[in-house]
């Protein structure tokens, strides 16, 4: 058996390429970008108004104050979207302006509403009265101040958003640069399984929850996932003829669950060496999970996942979807850490992957509880987690208040 990190390190060294694909931003979203998405323009695009107010020119309000006024003559209104050029301008003039309204040439400050003063009335304004100095470029938002042309708008390997795609439409981006999605295919396998839909079943059969949660959990990835269906132990024949019939397609991974331990109907090890598949690693210093294996055939990848579920939850969380990240030209997922309340004890040469509770403390400090029942056969503590503890190899025994490594239940990114 081999480390995590030296599975990982394999995974990553076996690593597909995934092709790219220009889209319309509208088909963008949660797709990778394959590249850096660069600012065509500026943004703002010209020099606006931050507030309903009145454009003057600083300059000509030098000196005012209570005792020293000045009327400013009200020439136009101008609102957001309209055209800002000034036919008529003279000295001393202003215009009323509303918040996003391009500043027109000439004037450099806004003075808010709140702070002018009509005459002859409000109603009928002709000119304002201003009885203070205005400083230069008040209350004005400018041009390329939020985005300069070429500036990095979004990253390669970053995964869009829709907060992105406002600011790809507004700074008139139209198409996008992405990764293609992978395609992941899995088949369930054991002669315990039947339907999950099932209502009434045997004392001695399982429902299929694996195939369920696999593909789930890939759709919220939001990758293409294919639900290869059941397979009996007795079935191997129809497993490997669907598995070549695959290796044909355009399927990335493929993925089976049970059948890979050393028992007498483990039988995915050795007809994946039959279908040409050379292996990467068979057993991996885990809990759970620990009989995971890895193989490769020309440009497809093969994960043969233990049969219990949280096995297979493992499985794909901290094994396929590392790849998945490294086939997208992602960045590793970023851990966080957190103070343990409980203390647990463990093989020091193994990795436990355990369903935790992270909360925060009045002080905002992550604080780790793991759950009872981690056995890989039990699904409460899957359902009641929001994270996952990583504890490493390299230490046995970890007490309250040491720090240790998490990950969230499912990705953000």
């Amino acid at each position: 058996m081999i480390s995590y990190s030296e599975a990982i390190n394999l995974i990553n060294k076996n690593s597909l390429t995934i092709g790219k694909k220009r889209i319309s931003i509208e088909q963008s979203l949660h797709r990778v970008c394959a590249e850096n998405v660069i600012s065509p323009s500026k943004y703002p695009s010209s020099n606006n108004s931050a507030f309903d107010g009145f454009a003057l020119v600083s300059k000509e309000t030098k000196g005012l104050n209570s005792k020293k006024t000045k009327k400013f003559k009200l020439l136009k209104t101008i609102a957001a979207g309209d055209n800002p050029k000034i036919k008529n301008y003279k000295k001393d003039s202003t215009i009323e302006i509303m918040t996003g309204a391009v500043l027109p040439k000439h004037f450099d400050t806004i003075l808010p509403v709140e702070n002018a003063k009509y005459f002859p009335s409000k109603s009928k304004p002709t000119h304002i009265v201003v009885d203070r100095e205005i400083k230069k470029n008040s209350y004005v938002r400018f041009s390329g101040e939020d985005y300069q042309t070429k500036d990095i708008v979004l990253k390669k390997g970053e995964i869009i958003q829709a907060n992105h795609l406002m600011a790809f439409a507004a700074l008139g981006i139209k198409t996008v640069l992405v990764k293609k999605i992978p395609k992941i295919i899995f088949f369930g396998t054991g002669n315990e399984l039947v339907d999950y839909r099932k209502k009434n079943i045997s004392p001695w059969k399982v429902r299929n929850s694996n195939s369920l949660y696999f593909y789930s959990f890939g759709k919220s990835l939001h990758l293409e996932m294919i639900d290869g269906g059941m397979v009996k132990d007795n079935q191997s024949n129809k497993l490997k003829t669907a598995l070549k019939k695959k290796i044909l397609s355009d399927i990335d991974v493929l993925a089976t669950s049970g059948a890979v331990s050393a028992g007498k109907f483990d039988f995915i090890p050795k007809f994946i060496k039959q279908l040409g598949f050379t292996s990467q690693f068979k057993g991996v210093k885990i809990k759970p999970g620990k009989p995971i294996m890895f193989s490769k055939y020309k440009k497809k990848l093969f994960f043969g996942l233990p049969g219990n579920p949280i096995s297979l939850v493992v499985g794909f969380r901290f094994f396929i979807y590392p790849l998945i990240r490294n086939m997208l030209g992602m960045n590793k997922e970023k851990t966080f850490r957190a103070k343990l309340l409980n203390k647990y004890s463990k093989k020091e040469d193994f990795t436990h992957f355990l369903r935790c509770s992270m909360t925060r403390n009045q002080k905002g400090h992550c604080e780790l509880k793991i759950l009872k029942g981690q056995q890989s056969n039990k699904l409460k503590a899957l359902t009641e987690s929001n994270c996952w503890g990583i504890f490493k190899k390299g230490k046995s025994k970890f007490k309250q208040g040491d720090f240790v490594e998490c990950l969230p239940l499912i990705p953000s990114s």
